[in-house]
């Protein structure tokens, strides 16, 4: 705007000094300088093109749709939605298979089975059973588990009997070892502290105690 003051001295018309900031407020409501013309112009153009681009295309779309019947572009569309739905599905249960199968591994780590067979057995029956994965725990497992040793207690290793087997034969040899059947006494037996061991003892020796 000082230009423009400047300009307007040099025609022969002052401003005053007092006016001239007044003068410069009511030039800039109403007049631009060149570079903000430019700027203003500038975007004005861009925007046109930017519609133009929109308008075209929107145009091509229109003619790709010459001739076809609405109806079955919204039967098409319709289609479509029910695919990708359909997609989602599948790979979401996929997902929570491949979830369920880890809990259940995890889950049963710590369960001895009478083979690997009756371990593959015991796993599909427990996926077809419904239990539900929540927060990386299948609910209701410990109960359906138990069950199942009840209705088919081969599939399961009693740890209680093995426990109990394998103590008769380890003091069965331990007492084997050191005693031949008769040449332990029947005092002898009956000092032994270890009820196992005793029982082991007195079943080498049973006619010391018939």
């Amino acid at each position: 705007m000082q230009k423009l003051i400047d300009t307007l001295k040099s025609f022969g018309i002052e401003i005053p000094e007092d006016k001239q900031a007044d003068v410069k407020k009511a030039l800039s409501e109403h007049y631009k300088n060149a570079k903000e013309v430019a700027k203003t112009l500038s975007k004005v153009e861009g925007e046109r093109d930017d519609w133009k681009v929109r308008a075209e295309t929107a145009e091509e779309t229109l003619k790709s749709f010459d001739g076809i019947d609405p109806a079955n572009i919204k039967s098409e569309l319709e289609t479509w939605k029910q695919k990708a739905a359909d997609a989602e599905k599948e790979f979401n249960a996929k997902i929570y298979d491949r979830d369920f199968s880890d809990a259940l591994k995890a889950a049963l780590d710590d369960v001895k089975f009478s083979s690997e067979a009756a371990k593959k057995s015991v796993m599909a029956d427990i996926k077809e059973a419904g239990l539900k994965l929540k927060d990386g725990k299948i609910l209701g497992l410990n109960d359906l588990i138990e069950q199942m040793k009840q209705s088919d207690a081969s599939a399961f290793v009693d740890e209680s009997q093995q426990q109990a087997q394998q103590n008769q034969a380890r003091f069965t040899t331990h007492v084997g070892q050191q005693q031949t059947p008769g040449s332990m006494t029947k005092k002898d037996i009956e000092a032994i502290k270890d009820p196992s061991e005793r029982q082991a003892a007195i079943a080498q020796n049973i006619q010391l105690f018939q």
